[in-house]
């Protein structure tokens, strides 16, 4: 009797290249959306994007939420609502800056929470390259070439949040693994960023080509690059993984230059190299932990 061939293995892309997607994946979201605010908002886009997201991720996930407890609760509503507030107030950034810087001041938030509360002089090294970073960027007065100040605020803001959106999806992954908890999470930022959304006159401006647009966003900045990196997080380890995301303002910049025709200064360049070095530093030098996943 024959043997009864065997199932061929499931094709997967190797781990450092599906985070390299990730990252192309996010940016080139960016960029696209950022071509939206005209006709969207900054808000409305936002809005869209996150939720749409959600409506993705609980039809993959298809969390039980009559079965959640009371913890549960208490911890994914807080993560939730930074999520979203994080998402918009990154939107709001892009409205003012180009997608290169926002992303650079944004790193700001999860290389804060790499290197607190450490002794080590490196780590300290790294908070300095990437203050320096940020000095650059900084809108001295005086400055010809001197960026929106709003739009910098903004991102570091979300920075701050991406910041808090690592800490609280830390205990959220203790009461609530899976990608449930996630999707749950983005149904709590969806109800954040749809009030501003709405107050930007997004039901009055939606047509089914604009959904359809922002379906694309939201595949490409979130559901797409979640795939990747969950995949990618099997078996790299948190130090390589770090290591990689740094090259995301990098990315952020050449997608902008690539797609809005955004060009930046050789000064905001090397704003941008300080962040991303000091990024990969922490990466390299921290000790073994969750890796920050972006939303």
């Amino acid at each position: 009797m024959s043997e009864a061939p065997s199932a061929r293995p499931r094709w997967t892309l190797p781990p450092i290249p599906a985070v390299l997607l990730a990252v192309v994946s996010v940016q080139g979201g960016a960029a696209f959306a950022k071509e939206l605010f005209p006709v969207l908002g900054s808000a409305g886009t936002a809005g869209m994007r996150i939720g749409l997201s959600s409506l993705l991720l609980f039809a993959a996930f298809r969390p039980r939420l009559a079965q959640f407890t009371r913890a549960q609760w208490a911890a994914v509503i807080p993560y939730g609502v930074v999520l979203g507030t994080m998402n918009l107030s990154f939107y709001k950034a892009l409205e003012r800056i180009p997608l290169g810087l926002a992303v650079t001041l944004e790193f700001a938030g999860p290389l804060g929470v790499a290197v607190f509360g450490s002794r080590r002089a490196s780590d300290f090294l790294w908070v300095v390259l990437a203050a320096a970073g940020i000095a650059f960027i900084a809108p001295w007065r005086g400055d010809v070439g001197a960026v929106d100040s709003v739009g910098v605020l903004l991102a570091l803001f979300a920075g701050g949040c991406w910041a808090a959106y690592i800490v609280l999806g830390g205990r959220v992954a203790k009461v609530l693994p899976g990608g449930g908890s996630v999707a749950t999470g983005m149904l709590f930022g969806s109800l954040t960023v749809l009030p501003f959304s709405f107050a930007e006159g997004l039901a009055t401006r939606l047509t089914p080509s604009l959904v359809a647009a922002s379906l694309a966003v939201a595949l490409l900045s979130s559901a797409v690059p979640y795939t990747l990196e969950m995949s990618a997080l099997r078996v790299l380890s948190s130090r390589t993984f770090g290591i990689l995301m740094s090259l995301e303002p990098a990315v952020a910049a050449l997608a902008g230059w690539v797609f809005l025709r955004e060009q930046l200064t050789g000064t905001q360049w090397l704003a941008l190299v300080c962040v991303s070095a000091a990024s990969a530093g922490a990466a390299l030098t921290a000790r073994r932990g969750p890796p920050p996943v972006e939303a």
